[in-house]
C-alpha cells in the first residue's frame, strides 16, 4: 500500500472495483458531472476531507471529486457502514487515502476522523457532522484554512443548525440534505427500500401480516412506512409533531403513542434523529420476539444501556447482526447494534437514488469555492436552480420528457393584470 491509509485488506481491491463500476452504471447524473469536472477542474488545488459511508456509491462521488482536481481523503461516518472491498479499491486503484474498517470500535473511529483532518482540508464533507464537530471541539487550528463544508444527512443538519443558532459555527456549510433532489428521493425511496432490505437480510422474516411500528414521520420514516405497507405489513406510526401525525393518519396509518404501540408491535424501526425513542418503559411492555432496529444516523435512538440493564444476562448473538436480550422469559432482538440497519446488515441506498444525492455533494463543493467570499458562517441550502438541473439531468438519463412553458404561458404567470 503506497499511501497512508487504514483499511481491512488491500487484497479485496479487485472485487471492490467491480462493485464500484456496477454502482456507477446506475449513477448517470454523477457521471455527467464527473465528465465536466475532468475537463474544467473546478476543484483544482482543493483538499477535501470526507466523512461518509464508505460504499460503492460514495466511491463514485470521491472519484468525481478527484476528477475535478480535488485532493481527497475519505473516512467512515459510521463504524458499521464501511464496505471493506470498496475501501481497498479506492486505495489501490485511485490512490485515495481511506481510513475505515467495518466493525471498528469507537476509539478507532475517532482516530480515523483525526487522520482525515490531518489532511488539513479546505472543504469538509460530512454525514452526521462528526468532522465539523471534531474541528470545533478539538482541531480549531484548522479553522483558518477551511473554506466551508457540506452535510449529507438530517441528523447532521440538526446539529449544524444548533451550532449556528448558538453562534458556535465558524464556517459556512451547505445542507445537502435539504435539497429537494436529496430528501424527497434519497430519504424517502432510498431509506424506505434499504431499511427493509437490512431487516430482511438480518432476520429472513416475512413482513406481510406483521405489525411494524415506525417512529417518526419525516421523509425517511415515510419511506419506511410506505415500503413496509407495500410488503403487507400493518403499519403504526408514532410522532411528536401534530402536523406529521395528522399526515400519517391521512396516509392511512394508525397513529398512537409509542407506549401504546409497544405491546402490539412485532418490529420497531426508529428514524427520528433523537435520543431514547425506544426506552425502558417500552422494553418492559414489548412482547416476546419483538425486533427493534434503527435507521437514524446514530445508535442513540434505542436505549441499549437500559435494555442491557433490564436483561437477565448479556446479549446473545443468534444470527449475524441479531442479538437477543432476554428478560422475564421474553426475548427482544436488536439488529445491527442499534446502528443504521440499512448499512449494518445490507448495502445502503440503491445507487440510482444516491446518484442525485451525490450530484448535490459534488456541485455543492463547486458552489462553495465559487461563492466563498459571499458566504457567512451559516447553514445554507443549495440554490434552487442547481436542484432543478439535477432533476433535469436525472429525467434525461431515464429517458423521460416533460413539457415546457410557451411564451404566452410564461407571460401569464408573470403578470397580475388579468383576473377572473
Amino acid at each position: 500500500m503506497g499511501i497512508a491509509s487504514d483499511i481491512k485488506d488491500i487484497e479485496l481491491a479487485t472485487g471492490g472495483r467491480y462493485r464500484i463500476e456496477w454502482a456507477g452504471q446506475e449513477m448517470p447524473v454523477l457521471a455527467q458531472i464527473r465528465q465536466r469536472f475532468a475537463e474544467e477542474k473546478p476543484l483544482a488545488g482543493t483538499r477535501v476531507s470526507a466523512c461518509l459511508h464508505v460504499t460503492t456509491e460514495t466511491a463514485n462521488l470521491v472519484q468525481t471529486l478527484q476528477a475535478g482536481g480535488a485532493d481527497v481523503v475519505l473516512t467512515a461516518s459510521n463504524p458499521l457502514s464501511t464496505q471493506d472491498d470498496v475501501a481497498a479499491s479506492l486505495v489501490a486503484h485511485n490512490e485515495i487515502p481511506v481510513y475505515a474498517i467495518k466493525g471498528e470500535d469507537n476509539e478507532t473511529y475517532y482516530q480515523h476522523i483525526h487522520a482525515a483532518l490531518d489532511h488539513q482540508p479546505h472543504i469538509t464533507m460530512d454525514d452526521g457532522a462528526d468532522l465539523v464537530g471534531t474541528i470545533h471541539k478539538d482541531r480549531r487550528g484548522l479553522l483558518d484554512t477551511i473554506v466551508g463544508g457540506t452535510e449529507e444527512t438530517t441528523t447532521g443538519v440538526i446539529r449544524l443548525r444548533a451550532m449556528a443558532n448558538d453562534g458556535a459555527l465558524q464556517f459556512p456549510v451547505i445542507a445537502v440534505n435539504d435539497s429537494a433532489t436529496k430528501h424527497l428521493f434519497d430519504n424517502r425511496y432510498g431509506t424506505g427500500q434499504s431499511t427493509l432490505d437490512g431487516i430482511i437480510r438480518a432476520t429472513n422474516i416475512l413482513l406481510a401480516g406483521r405489525v411494524v411500528v415506525v417512529a417518526g414521520y419525516g421523509w425517511c420514516s415515510r419511506g419506511i412506512a410506505m415500503r413496509a405497507a407495500g410488503l403487507g405489513a400493518n403499519v403504526i406510526v408514532t410522532e411528536v409533531n401534530p402536523l406529521r401525525a395528522l399526515e400519517a393518519v391521512m396516509d392511512g396509518y394508525r397513529v398512537m403513542p409509542m407506549q401504546e404501540a409497544a405491546p402490539i408491535g412485532d418490529i420497531f424501526v426508529t428514524a427520528t434523529g433523537d435520543i431514547h425513542v425506544l426506552d425502558t418503559a417500552h422494553f418492559l411492555a414489548m412482547k416476546h420476539g419483538a425486533i427493534v432496529c434503527n435507521s437514524g444516523h446514530f445508535n442513540v435512538e434505542i436505549n441499549l444501556k437500559s435494555l442491557a440493564q433490564l436483561a437477565d444476562e448479556p446479549p446473545q448473538r443468534v444470527r449475524p447482526f441479531v442479538e437477543a436480550y432476554r428478560l422475564d422469559g421474553r426475548a427482544i432482538y436488536v439488529l445491527g447494534d442499534g446502528r443504521l440497519i440499512n448499512l449494518a446488515a445490507a448495502e445502503g441506498h440503491p445507487a440510482s437514488v444516491m446518484d442525485m444525492s451525490f450530484a448535490n455533494q459534488a456541485l455543492a463543493a463547486e458552489y462553495m469555492l465559487r461563492h466563498v467570499d459571499a458566504l457567512a458562517a451559516q447553514v445554507y441550502t443549495i440554490p434552487a436552480d442547481v436542484d432543478q438541473e439535477i432533476a433535469r439531468l436525472k429525467l434525461q438519463a431515464m429517458g423521460v420528457g416533460i413539457d415546457t412553458l410557451t411564451a404566452e404561458q410564461e407571460a401569464y404567470l408573470n403578470q397580475w393584470q388579468d383576473g377572473t
